[in-house]
């Protein structure tokens, strides 16, 4: 009686599955360890290379020339190496996640890893709450990306545990398939090459693009009118039908960003995204002041506390918080309650896609209506994974396995090292 009374405030699924699983010793952290995974991966030099503006390119001699594909160029195998977190308790339950930053590894082996040895793996929040406050430095940057990972490896425990997937723990699934945008990086935006690479997705069924815009303010003038042309071929080439992005990653400013909004408003864009580094509130707040395209960001932010910020000024229309960044699952379930309580979308970032999946299908379509999906980059990141979560038509179906499902296809490894220090 007291277990049930305990849980009273969940819903009955969740009220199940405790009921069922009763906490236990198994579930204390025996081992903390970084993996890296070493095997050969085909790429194409030539081709997909295509450079985003950056804001450093305010420099003259650190500005690229003019990106052009090479399409005759040949195809070539190299090894990669990629590294995951795995969590094995007491009870021999292994938590798996990845791949990671390669900027995480330190801070979870040196910083982390010792305070996580002998805890509860259960204990999710709670132990989210005191590796942040471990931490004067735990409110951005490596260490945070770190308790990211460590976030998403211990909902992979949970689900493990429960033998259900992490959004069935998180409220169950608002939808049988989530959709995904098709974002488009490195993918060329060269003229008359835009049109063909924008229809043969769309056929695909990636009816929601994302492009990246190659030019900033070092550009001048000129670099306005070539990222107004790549809106204008996109729209002229996928109709009305089909919804347009545009990623500025954080290289504009002011005028340059106000001279394209302009130019732009009459293609209907779906957002503008990142034009400017988001510690320029007072930049995202006039932009959004002058212009009717939404403003997305939210990728750099690293908790709850920054996107309430953007919130409460109105300065975005879109926030999309990366949970390999910003606090792992744990957060970005936070912040998709912040968002809807300002009518505000979630489309989370999307450098991994299990996290993201899982948070946005256990969310209202409103606040999260879909999923960012890397193309031409996902076949490299889940490269070392079986059974990956990759589409080819802008739909992604629920996984069904435990937790996050992340298994290693050992086909495709040569080379293993497990690293604990």
């Amino acid at each position: 009686m007291a277990k049930a009374s305990a849980f009273a405030f969940l819903p009955l699924p969740a009220r199940q599955l405790f009921a069922a699983a009763p906490l236990t010793k198994d579930t204390i952290i025996d081992t903390v360890e970084v993996i890296r995974v070493t095997g050969p991966f085909t790429t194409r030099p030539g081709v997909d290379h295509q450079f985003q503006a950056q804001p450093i390119h305010i420099y003259d001699d650190l500005r690229p020339a003019p990106y052009k594909d090479n399409p005759a160029s040949g195809e070539t195998t190299s090894d990669i190496t990629q590294a995951y977190i795995r969590i094995r308790t007491k009870g021999g339950i292994e938590g798996l996640y990845g791949m990671l930053e390669p900027e995480t590894v330190t801070p979870i082996l040196e910083q982390l890893r010792p305070f996580l040895l002998g805890k509860d793996a259960m204990m999710v929040s709670a132990l989210w709450d005191q590796l942040y406050r471990n931490n004067r430095h735990s409110r951005a940057g490596a260490y945070m990306m770190a308790l990211s990972a460590v976030d998403n490896v211990l909902w992979d425990i949970r689900g493990k545990y429960f033998k259900t997937p992490v959004y069935e723990l998180l409220g169950g699934a608002t939808r049988k398939e989530v959709g995904a945008y098709g974002s488009c990086l490195n993918f060329s935006v060269e003229k008359g090459r835009i049109a063909p690479k924008a229809k043969e997705l769309f056929q695909q069924g990636f009816i929601h693009q994302k492009w990246f815009m190659a030019y900033g303010p070092g550009d001048g003038f000129a670099g306005v009118r070539r990222n107004v042309e790549i809106v204008e071929e996109l729209r002229d080439a996928l109709g009305e039908d089909a919804q347009i992005m545009f990623d500025a990653y954080q290289s504009w400013d002011i005028p340059f960003a106000t001279q394209w909004c302009k130019a732009a408003e009459k293609y209907n864009p779906y957002w503008i995204e990142e034009a400017f580094p988001v510690n320029r509130l007072e930049s995202f707040v006039q932009l959004r002041r002058n212009t009717t395209i939404p403003l997305a960001t939210g990728e750099h932010f690293y908790n709850r506390w920054e996107v309430l910020e953007f919130l409460e000024a109105g300065a975005i229309g879109i926030v999309q918080a990366d949970p390999e960044w910003c606090g792992g699952v744990s957060e970005l379930v936070k912040i998709c309650s912040l968002a809807s309580a300002y009518g505000v979308k979630v489309f989370p970032h999307g450098h991994n896609i299990h996290a993201a999946l899982h948070v946005v299908a256990s969310q209202s379509p409103e606040v999260c209506p879909l999923v960012e999906y890397l193309v031409y980059h996902m076949p490299y990141k889940l490269h070392f994974q079986k059974d990956p979560l990759l589409t080819s038509n802008g739909i992604l179906q629920l996984p069904q396995k435990p937790g996050f499902g992340i298994e290693f296809d050992e086909a495709k490894i040569t080379k293993r090292q497990v690293l604990t220090s």
